[in-house]
């Protein structure tokens, strides 16, 4: 089986022994993303909403490098470290995809890197 690592630089850097995303049988799996803003290496702001915005735009970034897209997501996984923050992430997650939408789990953890409130991984199928 081959194994082909993504990188963009229009989403953040890999901080560790891992790959953004890795492409291999047709399936492109996206690391969990935080809300880091690649241009500044910040979050991109304080709120839910900031945050579920730029992780999402992070895997979009990186689903293009592949020459994939939203469209193709079939799988995600969101972590949330307030679970009571689920409605708003929900109305943000919304504005990128479109039905059939991707199956999906949501969980609360206890903390996420850097003291971050969400991240998302993804799984995308050609």
């Amino acid at each position: 089986m081959s194994k082909k690592a993504i990188v963009t630089d229009k989403a953040p850097a890999a901080v560790g022994p891992y790959s953004a995303a890795v492409e291999s049988a047709g399936s492109i799996n996206v690391s969990g993303q935080l809300p880091v803003d690649p241009t500044t290496g910040e979050f991109a702001g304080d709120d839910i909403k900031s945050q579920t915005r730029q992780s999402l735009t992070n895997v979009k970034n990186i689903l293009e490098a592949a020459g994939s897209s939203m469209a193709d997501v079939v799988e995600t996984t969101v972590l949330l470290t307030d679970i009571n923050e689920f409605g708003p992430m929900n109305e943000v997650y919304a504005e990128f995809f479109e039905e059939p939408y991707p199956a999906r789990a949501a969980f609360q953890v206890v903390a996420l890197p850097k003291g971050a409130k969400v991240e998302i991984k993804a799984v995308a199928r050609r």
